[in-house]
């Protein structure tokens, strides 16, 4: 084994000086100091060089002083949002890779298959046509009317092209529609655990987000009593994920159409449906679009894309469907920022979409892998005592419940107080990048990708285990 790595931003000293700032002050206490690990190119100056530069600090300084001190303060909006903790961690992860540290790399919600062949041909060839201008803002009229055929046929969902706006990703759609729908004092509901970015796009939206706590023992689904406990007049956007970044959890329709009833007797209550994971699924489970249900289709915005299921993350696509009067406000939003998507990725996306019904044989060969690698991790995880489990039955994540950990001794660690803390350690001592569950806001869990080839799991696993048993007995669950 590789000897463990020490990263002094993951001391316990460094731990308790986070105040409460949170994982990620723009990067991670246990991340940031990875940059150590590069010297700087200038390392000296001979005498005449610094004399000179020594001079002009001086006069720059001088003329400095005597000038009004520029205002940097920044909007309150921006101030109020905190950076995405998968983003930074990705990042990080893989600097500390570039710099000769073998970290094995599950945090991000990447897919380890390359784009299908038929997909990329159809980009390539796109290139050689000349297909590189812009394309109307809403997306080419080829795609859309492909995007309301797939809807129509895998989700029962009817949908004209001017119903339909495609974007750079579906993260990029549901921002727009949360800034479309939303005005300040609004409140928007998401069930935690929840996407990291979720509550932040209401903080852009100068709205607020209201979170509705789920639990572990009931697969990370919504309890529609506790739902309605939460909504009132100011309530206007529910966010749904299903299946769910970060857990994997599956909305079964009779849940969903519990939760439709309830979102039904509040007039202003709008829902997003989240179904980017759509064709991560593993039978038994299946998928229902929120807007299939009765009298749900005039108050949802349905967010899909190609990232997830169609290995298509670099071509950053995805697209919102729903009523015109939402969907074209979506638009003018997306005209004065980005404009159209890339006409590259959209001829890609037109293949997606042409290769069958979910995604046809490629991606299903997909899906098979991710259930195999599902299956082992949780096979390893039940080993280790204290550690609960959820039912995962899509996308590719486990969020595993590691808090009888919490309070143990890590020897030359300190000591594992929360989430953040564990996953420090974990990379630490075992060089393995996860995702602490605070930044999905259950701080009793992290999240572990399983997009990754199997072997590389199996040695993930072999290292986490050994890291966890070096500390002290789990406290009883």
């Amino acid at each position: 084994m590789s000897p463990a790595l020490h990263i002094p931003g993951c001391s316990p000293t460094a731990l308790s000086q986070r105040s409460d700032r949170g994982f990620l002050a723009g990067e991670s206490a246990c991340f940031d100091s990875f940059s150590s690990i590069s010297l700087s190119p200038f390392k000296s100056l001979n005498k005449t060089k610094g004399s000179f530069l020594s001079l002009r600090a001086v006069v720059r300084s001088t003329v400095t002083s005597s000038a009004m001190e520029l205002d940097i303060s920044l909007s309150p909006r921006v101030n109020s949002v905190k950076p995405s903790k998968t983003v930074a961690i990705t990042d990080q992860a893989t600097a500390l890779v570039q710099a000769g540290v073998p970290v094995i790399r599950l945090a991000a919600g990447e897919p380890d298959f390359d784009t299908p062949s038929v997909i990329s041909e159809a980009g390539i060839n796109a290139i050689r046509d000349g297909y590189t201008r812009y394309t109307p803002n809403a997306g080419t009229m080829e795609l859309r009317t492909a995007i309301c055929h797939k809807l129509k046929e895998e989700n029962g969902l009817s949908y004209t092209p001017d119903q339909i706006v495609v974007s750079n990703g579906a993260k990029q759609s549901i921002l727009q529609v949360v800034l479309a729908v939303c005005a300040p004092g609004d409140e928007v509901v998401i069930p935690a655990p929840y996407w990291v970015s979720y509550p932040e796009m209401a903080r852009l939206a100068d709205a607020t987000p209201v979170i509705v706590p789920t639990q572990i023992s009931q697969n990370f689904l919504l309890d529609p009593k506790q739902l309605e406990a939460k909504l009132s007049e100011k309530s206007r956007l529910l966010i749904l994920c299903s299946p769910s970044n970060p857990t994997g959890s599956v909305y079964p329709k009779e849940l969903l159409q519990e939760i439709a009833e309830i979102v039904a007797r509040f007039p202003r209550l709008l829902v997003v449906s989240d179904e980017i994971y759509e064709h991560i699924i593993y039978s038994p489970a299946s998928h229902t679009s929120f807007a299939s249900l009765p009298g749900m289709w005039e108050r949802t915005l349905t967010v899909n894309g190609f990232s997830k299921a169609f290995a298509m993350t670099g071509w950053r696509l995805g697209y919102v469907a729903g009523p015109k009067h939402f969907v074209a406000a979506c638009g003018k939003i997306q005209s004065q920022s980005t404009s159209g998507a890339c006409s590259i990725s959209q001829k890609a996306a037109v293949a997606a979409l042409g290769m069958g019904k979910a995604g046809g044989v490629a991606v299903s060969t997909m899906v098979k892998a991710f259930r195999e690698r599902r299956d082992f991790l949780i096979n390893g995880f039940k080993e280790l005592e204290g550690v609960k489990i959820s039912d995962p039955q899509g996308a590719f994540y486990l969020f595993l419940d590691f808090s009888s950990y919490y309070g143990s001794e890590a020897e030359g660690f300190g000591i594992i107080d929360g989430s953040e803390s564990l996953c420090c350690y974990l990379l630490d001592k075992a060089q393995v990048a996860l995702v602490p569950g605070d930044a999905f806001g259950d701080d009793n869990c992290i999240r572990i990708s399983y997009a990754a080839a199997l072997s590389t799991l199996q040695e993930a696993m072999e290292k986490i285990k050994n890291a966890i048993i070096k500390l002290k007995s789990p406290l009883s669950v």
